[in-house]
């Protein structure tokens, strides 16, 4: 109740004071001009004033109307606030919210062309795609100050349905947060802000879905933190299925949640450094378990230890978004998992996959005053997930590729992206095809 009253008192001694241009007394000649120049704002013509007058009015009202129906101030979210969250900016929106019920939501389509011959010279290209990739809600609730709900249901090719996220949190203070319920794994530039007007290109980094197979969730708890110009997030869950793993990467081993398997339970974990606003730098790091006592060979049973560790740098300032990633997975008992699996000798999952790249876009309208942005960008992309296979088994050439892609946004407003790019494609097995892709993205 102080708060209100203190708040409601501002207002009202913003409405009666007259403008403070008005309120100055005359300049005596014997004053500093400098000093006076800095003091005394430009004075406001009667109509200003009647314009200022108005204003205060207007806020005045809201804010009487905001006590009269007993809802709690919104909650201003910083950006480095929101990251430290884990957190794209319309996932943030519960905790924008005064209590109760918060919605949002993000979508993308993607076209898909690919090139007739491949760069061996062969065809059989695949057909060109539409695909409405994914349509999201999000809903939160809070509870009090203490306590919110949040979560994001997915609408995947327009007919599978998932539970992206779902979790409850309590904030134990401003600066540290506890977690509990599907969360997503804190690793890379993409998994925690996927929303596709975060991100530039029509296609998520091949790194940032195969080795760190983003969109990666798993059910468990841990704690968030920040200190000064570091933040941390960590957390324990149910470890990968290692029965879903290929020589395509660990994409297949994710439990999302469903039924999940937790014979074996993993830790992951990130830590970030923020020296300056727009720019961070940061590690990450999975190790858990993968076996979840499916993988047998001869009577023995196998954990499949799971490693990822990953480094990543973004710097946004001046209309530039720089970005770079690597990661690298390695993983226990690779050739016993393969022979349970029953993988052919070519297509083995590898003993360590790695990844990574570089992006660079520019928005060339940064220094205009407009809404607007128009950005070219670029990515080189280097990944192989058969880095180093087990004895006994040969690599699979086409997993070790280079993806270069050229490409420009337009947001026409900011939460309205349309990314046209074409991607050129190569790998060790000569079978790479360029693609040109076109993506619809939106975020509200």
């Amino acid at each position: 109740m102080r708060f209100r009253f203190a708040a409601l008192a501002a207002l009202v001694s913003l409405l009666f004071l007259r403008p403070a241009a008005a309120q100055q007394p005359s300049v005596q000649a014997d004053q500093n001009p400098e000093v006076v120049a800095e003091a005394e704002p430009p004075e406001l013509s009667p109509e200003d004033q009647v314009q200022e007058l108005i204003r205060r009015i207007d806020l005045l009202a809201t804010e009487l109307e905001r006590l009269r129906s007993g809802e709690s101030p919104r909650e201003e979210l910083t950006d480095e606030r929101r990251r430290n969250l884990g957190l794209a900016p319309s996932a943030a929106a519960v905790y924008r919210a005064s209590e109760g019920v918060s919605f949002a939501g993000y979508g993308e389509m993607l076209l898909e062309n690919f090139d007739a011959e491949n760069e061996s010279g062969i065809g059989g290209a695949p057909t060109t795609r539409l695909d409405f990739l994914r349509h999201i809600l999000y809903a939160g609730y809070r509870f009090n100050d203490r306590f919110l709900f949040n979560s994001e249901i997915e609408v995947e090719h327009a007919n599978e349905i998932s539970v992206e996220f779902a979790y409850v949190d309590f904030r134990a203070s401003d600066n540290l947060t506890l977690r509990a319920g599907m969360i997503l794994l804190p690793l890379g530039l993409v998994n925690e802000f996927h929303e596709p007007t975060v991100f530039a290109g029509a296609k998520r980094p091949e790194t940032e879905q195969r080795i760190l197979p983003t969109t990666w969730r798993e059910n468990g708890a841990g704690v968030l933190g920040s200190a000064g110009i570091v933040s941390f997030r960590a957390y324990v869950t149910n470890g990968l299925r290692g029965a879903g793993f290929s020589s395509a990467g660990l994409r297949g081993g994710r439990q999302k949640g469903g039924k999940a398997l937790a014979a074996n339970l993993a830790f992951s974990g990130r830590l970030d450094v923020t020296p300056i606003p727009g720019v961070v730098a940061g590690i990450g790091l999975y190790n858990g378990g993968s076996g979840q006592e499916q993988i047998t060979l001869d009577d023995s049973r196998f954990d499949v230890g799971t490693r990822v560790v990953e480094v990543h740098g973004q710097a946004q300032m001046r209309g530039f978004d720089l970005r770079a990633l690597f990661a690298q997975a390695s993983i226990d008992h690779a050739g016993e998992t393969s022979l349970a699996l029953g993988l052919p000798a070519g297509s083995p999952v590898a003993e360590t996959m790695q990844g990574g790249y570089l992006q660079a876009s520019y928005n060339l309208l940064s220094q205009v005053m407009t809404p607007v942005a128009l950005s070219p960008y670029a990515r080189y992309e280097r990944i192989d997930t058969q880095h180093r296979v087990p004895g006994g088994f040969v690599r699979d050439l086409a997993r070790d590729g280079v993806l270069r892609t050229l490409g420009i946004e337009l947001k026409p407003i900011p939460n309205v992206a349309i990314k046209t790019d074409y991607q050129w494609v190569t790998n060790e097995a000569g079978t790479g095809r360029n693609q040109f892709n076109v993506n619809l993205g939106y975020a509200f």
